[in-house]
């Protein structure tokens, strides 16, 4: 395979990619998952895993994510 061949190959596939999550954008929105400020991480990951979702939110898919823990630093004694 000759060398412009590779870039050209990565450059689709980088529009490829793009353009799915750019779908799983516009899918969030017309969830309206943005039009207020996201309550707890399991809203930021409802909203995130939709978007890496892409076009299969249109083949029926609905991820959500119901409860998710984040561990806080404690401050040192």
């Amino acid at each position: 395979m000759r060398r412009g061949g590779r870039s050209r190959l990565g450059g689709v596939i980088a529009v490829l990619v793009l353009a799915w999550l750019l779908i799983g954008l516009v899918a969030a929105a017309q969830r309206d998952y943005f039009d207020s400020a996201p309550a707890n991480c399991a809203s930021t990951g409802t909203i995130a895993v939709t978007i890496v979702a892409g076009p299969l939110n249109y083949l029926g898919m609905n991820p959500k994510v119901d409860d998710c823990q984040v561990d806080l630093p404690q401050p040192s004694p």
